[in-house]
């Protein structure tokens, strides 16, 4: 069931999304007309109506309105990963080959402790709130059950989903001859958007069937 805590949850995970894509757009030198208003306003009014849009196609198939929620989120773990990337790659100028995979990881492994957190108490979370009412944070951590209970399941995915993840990039920028007209920095981009891809049906199979299965 989707509530209107739902929409302000996805409103801010899109805020943050757009002030991470900002970051990126930067480093890519990309420039258009009104982006700030777009990344900063028209992001987050996007990310709400996904997760009512998941909601409402709930209505029919029950899986929708968990993957609403879980795009959502994957959008900004995706950010995450992005922006890292773009920084890490333009800070050592690395932009393919074989160590274009060690560049891809950092961004990788903050992307996962997001992702788990979003994941664990929201998308997948039994409960309409991120914490059961009367329930402390550290309570909730300490329990046998609580926040970081599926966490090496999650990590077990996840680690599944960044060897997909780096060799889809290695094989694309590396063996794949770079498009008229694109910079090795936005083929590497493309190359990150087809393994997320990949990685996002991966993720979303391995947290629903495995990692948070009730």
């Amino acid at each position: 069931m989707i509530t209107k805590k739902d929409y302000w949850i996805g409103a801010v995970a899109g805020f943050l999304t757009g002030v991470l894509a900002l970051v990126m757009v930067f480093y890519l030198e990309i420039s258009f007309p009104y982006k700030k208003a777009f990344f900063l306003i028209g992001v987050p009014v996007l990310f709400a109506f996904g997760v009512w849009l998941g909601g409402f196609l709930g209505r029919y198939f029950r899986v929708f309105t968990q993957f609403g929620k879980y795009v959502t989120a994957g959008f900004l773990s995706t950010l995450i990963d992005f922006t890292t990337l773009n920084v890490v790659s333009a800070l050592t100028g690395v932009t393919a080959g074989i160590v274009i995979g060690w560049v891809n990881i950092p961004g990788f492994v903050i992307a996962v402790f997001n992702g788990y957190l979003w994941n664990k108490l929201w998308v997948f979370s039994p409960r309409l709130s991120v914490f059961p009412r009367g329930a402390s944070d550290r309570n909730l951590v300490s329990d046998k059950t609580g926040v970081f209970s599926d966490f090496p399941k999650f990590l077990a995915v996840t680690v599944g989903g960044l060897i997909l993840n780096s060799v889809t990039i290695i094989i694309i920028t590396t063996y794949i001859s770079i498009p008229l007209g694109l910079t090795p920095q936005r083929w590497l981009n493309v190359a990150k958007v087809l393994a997320s891809i990949l990685v996002i049906i991966w993720n979303f199979a391995g947290f629903k069937f495995f990692v948070f299965r009730k």
